[in-house]
């Protein structure tokens, strides 16, 4: 009879450690995926403004249609990328276009005085340390999840829970500096 409570006894604990191990994945799971979200809430603020920038200097340096036509096409090919990694790619090429675009206005004079281009690039830049930090937030829960589902004794569970590592939004070479916007 004590065999049996004692059998019992160590299937309800390891049920119990199912339970919390399961649970625990869940919620990193969640917390990533809203991680993952807070990154296209902020690409999505900065796809909505860069029509606006590429119209303001447009009205003043016409000369400068290939500038306007990458930024345009960059920003086509970020919101259409599919996985984390390709997104990282198209959003670093985004970033490069439009760094370039602000270095065709800093040779314009009356662009950089005026008040609607002063005021979309300072969205911007506060759109671009948004995206910044969502990025950190991703890549910190996408740490969290993987460091889960890698360790003993969970790792012999997780994938048949369903649970797979997750890509870390990477940068590459050059593309890790952050857009210089100069006023």
């Amino acid at each position: 009879m004590i065999a049996l409570w004692i059998v019992l006894g160590v299937v309800a604990l390891f049920l119990l450690w199912l339970w919390a191990t399961y649970n625990g994945l869940v919620a990193l799971k969640n917390r990533t995926d809203e991680a993952s979200s807070d990154i296209d809430v902020q690409t999505k603020r900065r796809y909505d403004l860069i029509p606006n920038l590429v119209e303001t200097v447009k009205g003043v340096a016409k000369q400068e249609q290939t500038v306007f036509i990458k930024v345009t096409e960059a920003r086509a090919a970020a919101m259409g990328a599919q996985g984390m990694a390709d997104k990282a790619q198209k959003e670093n090429m985004l970033s490069e276009t439009l760094k370039s675009l602000f270095a065709v206005s800093e040779n314009y004079p009356d662009l950089k005085s005026s008040q609607n281009y002063l005021q979309l690039q300072t969205e911007l830049t506060d759109t671009e340390d948004k995206i910044q930090a969502a990025r950190r937030f991703y890549n910190a829960n996408v740490r969290d999840l993987n460091i889960k589902i890698e360790q003993f004794p969970t790792s012999v569970f997780a994938g048949s829970l369903g649970y797979a590592k997750r890509e870390f939004f990477e940068a590459a070479g050059a593309e890790k500096e952050p857009v210089k916007v100069a006023f």
